[in-house]
């Protein structure tokens, strides 16, 4: 198992292409050398996603990222092609270089033991001298903790952003007047019931009026 100032082993692996590639050769320049189980598992395609998108930021530091797990070479070929990874994933179905860093180990699942892979990451400077190691890795946030590692910039200002300027609470609006009640309106001056109409005077029966017709009996003629 390596500890910090080891060298980094001399071991030869094929990459996703089928090339031959010797860990020693690559010296000149800082790499990072990340284990993880297996291709096309959430955890590990995150974590490869999370090297890619920071990539860029690798390179500007002249690092060079490698992957590595027991995964075929076709299955590294097909990984990288899938997720769009612009660096190189190592095949090491043999164990060669995982027991030799130390991320080939006994692991248990529900109380069952068996050897594996241990999600683990190793940072040599670019005289191939090991400077820190990362167990049992978390993906979450762990590329960005890589490349602060490697900077030089602390980890807390790395990968967390600088919280936002909390806005100044926008001035209360004042309560609008209130409205004064309308004045109520005086109830219109009822209206004085019309006079009532003086009844034509009742007619007369028909029977009386005859007789109020009759003539008073003329005065006697005198003889």
């Amino acid at each position: 198992m390596l500890a910090p100032g080891d060298l980094i082993p001399d071991v030869t692996l094929a990459d996703g292409r089928g090339d031959r590639v010797r860990l020693r050769s690559l010296r000149r320049a800082p790499i990072v050398l990340y284990f993880y189980p297996r291709d096309n598992t959430p955890g590990c395609t995150q974590e490869a996603c999370d090297f890619r998108d920071l990539h860029p930021d690798f390179s500007k530091l002249g690092a060079r990222v490698l992957g590595v797990s027991a995964d075929s070479v076709g299955s590294h070929e097909r990984f990288a092609t899938k997720h769009g990874l612009p660096f190189t994933l190592l095949s090491d179905p043999e164990h060669e270089l995982l027991e030799a860093c130390g991320a080939w180990q006994e692991k248990s699942l529900y109380g069952r033991k068996f050897m594996g892979i241990v999600r683990s990451t190793y940072l040599f400077d670019a005289e191939g001298k090991l400077q820190r190691i990362w167990p049992k890795v978390r993906v979450k946030d762990h590329a960005a903790e890589v490349l602060a590692e490697l900077s030089g910039v602390p980890v807390s200002s790395a990968a967390k952003k600088k919280p936002a300027a909390k806005k100044k609470p926008a001035a209360k609006k004042q309560p609008a007047a209130k409205k004064q009640p309308a004045a109520k309106k005086q109830p219109a001056a009822k209206k004085r019931p019309a006079a009532k109409k003086q009844t034509a005077a009742k007619k007369q029966p028909a029977a009386k009026k005859k007789a109020a017709a009759k003539k008073q009996p003329a005065a006697k003629k005198k003889r």
